[in-house]
């Protein structure tokens, strides 16, 4: 058994799509109409092309937007995404406009660091596990 598809909800999929593939670097692997107003859009690591997909769904489930809104409050990331080094990361970012609210700390071996992705979410990213 592996992870296929993990997802992150977000209150606008165009605005999500554009961050987390013209920021982020992911790309996007499907962009599917459901409905009238929503999509099936996934993205995935350009180094992983076939590997997990992160779906990019609405945050149309009043439960959804709680829990994410309840998250984001109490300073907690929805996801963590592994970076080969998160200093080098954070500096990226940042010089692209991405807002930090944590940024690098060491904590033993790992390497963290949290941002907004403009979507609704707090996203981690660390350093790859040895």
């Amino acid at each position: 058994m592996k992870i296929h598809l993990t997802s992150v909800f977000v209150d606008d999929q165009a605005k999500a799509e554009r961050f987390y593939t013209e920021i982020l670097g992911f790309v996007k692997k499907h962009d599917v109409p459901v409905g009238e107003k929503d999509r099936w859009l996934t993205v995935v690591s350009p180094e992983e092309p076939d590997g997990t997909e992160l779906l990019l769904e609405p945050t149309g489930h009043p439960a959804a937007k709680t829990y994410r809104d309840t998250l984001v409050q109490d300073g907690i990331p929805l996801a963590q995404f592994a970076v080969d080094d998160v200093r080098a990361e954070y500096e990226r970012l940042h010089a692209l406009g991405v807002r930090f609210l944590q940024e690098p700390l060491e904590m033993g071996p790992v390497t963290t660091a949290v941002f907004d992705d403009t979507c609704g979410n707090l996203i981690q990213i660390a350093t790859k596990p040895r």
